[in-house]
């Protein structure tokens, strides 16, 4: 099973202005089919082949770390897409809203750890909220990594790679991830992810 570069779900300006054509052209053009190129061809004549993205994530994980490094950031990447939608933020389902308060006591309590792992993770990654034992928690991972990896079901990240931001926000960081919580989170592809999480 090959990777494929999916299509973007909105138009390249559709979450202007909390994140512009030009960056959105780049990460997905650039960066995400570099991922997909590169994947590609370390997969070949490996065990991994046709298997799935998720097996190839944690299968190479510690053990093949170029192929890890760009089937994991296949994988967030594909997920980064939906986890954004125009005019996103605002109310979020009931299910997903009552697991955030039992899992840190308020839904801007949580928002603000996630927010907070984005801002502290050093260099390159991502932030998450993650269902680990049946519990919503933020983590926050290097480079490709992913909570997969670590035991965990990711049902929201944040790309925090400078190429996600830099053109929009240059070293604001705390800014764009306001500007992802606020403004972009599509709280409805969280909520399809949580319930597939804790069946």
């Amino acid at each position: 099973m090959s990777f494929t570069l999916p299509e973007l779900p909105y138009a390249y300006d559709a979450l202007q202005p909390y994140m512009s054509k030009e960056t959105l052209e780049y990460h997905h053009d650039k960066h995400h089919q570099a991922y997909v190129t590169n994947g590609n061809n370390l997969l070949k004549g490996t065990e991994f082949e046709g298997k799935s993205l998720e097996e190839v994530v944690k299968g190479s994980y510690g053990k093949n770390q170029a192929l890890f490094n760009n089937a994991g950031q296949h994988y967030n990447h594909i997920h980064f897409w939906k986890w954004m939608k125009p005019n996103g933020g605002g109310s979020i389902p009931g299910s997903v809203e009552k697991a955030l308060v039992d899992g840190f006591g308020s839904v801007d309590k949580a928002k603000e750890e996630f927010a907070q792992a984005g801002a502290t993770q050093f260099g390159s990654g991502w932030a998450w909220l993650a269902v680990k034992d049946g519990k919503v928690v933020v983590q926050k991972t290097p480079n490709g990594e992913n909570p997969l990896v670590h035991g965990a079901t990711p049902i929201l990240g944040v790309d925090v790679w400078e190429h996600s931001y830099y053109i929009d926000y240059r070293n604001r960081r705390p800014d764009y991830l306001k500007a992802f919580v606020d403004n972009l989170v599509n709280w409805e592809y969280v909520e399809e992810l949580y319930q597939a999480a804790i069946k």
